[in-house]
């Protein structure tokens, strides 16, 4: 059974920093996508950043040049490194793995930005 597991949410004050971890278990995502999407209150999901696994990745316009997606193949992780965080990047943060069906889904992990 693949499971992914998110860590590393909270609350912290505007222009703080976080740092998100997503580990996948069940099978490997060496050769697959990995990526982070985020759902705030009454809004859809949306792409954060996204991993590839030749190492490229692409971002959402507005965390470019604030957060910073990685991942480690050997502990088949992907994390999400989140500087100069701004009330507007509040929201529930969803690890995704794969790249074609069937893809997989974290449980999602709560970010709070607030003085």
């Amino acid at each position: 059974q693949v499971q992914l597991v998110e860590s590393g949410g909270g609350l912290v004050q505007p222009g703080g920093s976080l740092r998100l971890s997503c580990a996948a278990s069940g099978r490997s995502f060496s050769t697959s996508a990995m990526g982070w999407y985020r759902q705030a209150p009454g809004k859809q999901r949306a792409l954060v950043a996204r991993i590839f696994s030749s190492g490229s990745t692409n971002y959402a316009d507005s965390v470019k040049g604030r957060f910073t997606i990685s991942r480690d193949k050997n502990k088949n992780t992907v994390y999400l490194q989140m500087n100069s965080l701004k009330p507007e990047d509040t929201a529930v943060y969803y690890c995704h793995a794969g790249t074609i069906p069937p893809t997989y889904w974290g449980q999602g992990t709560q970010v709070t930005v607030s003085s």
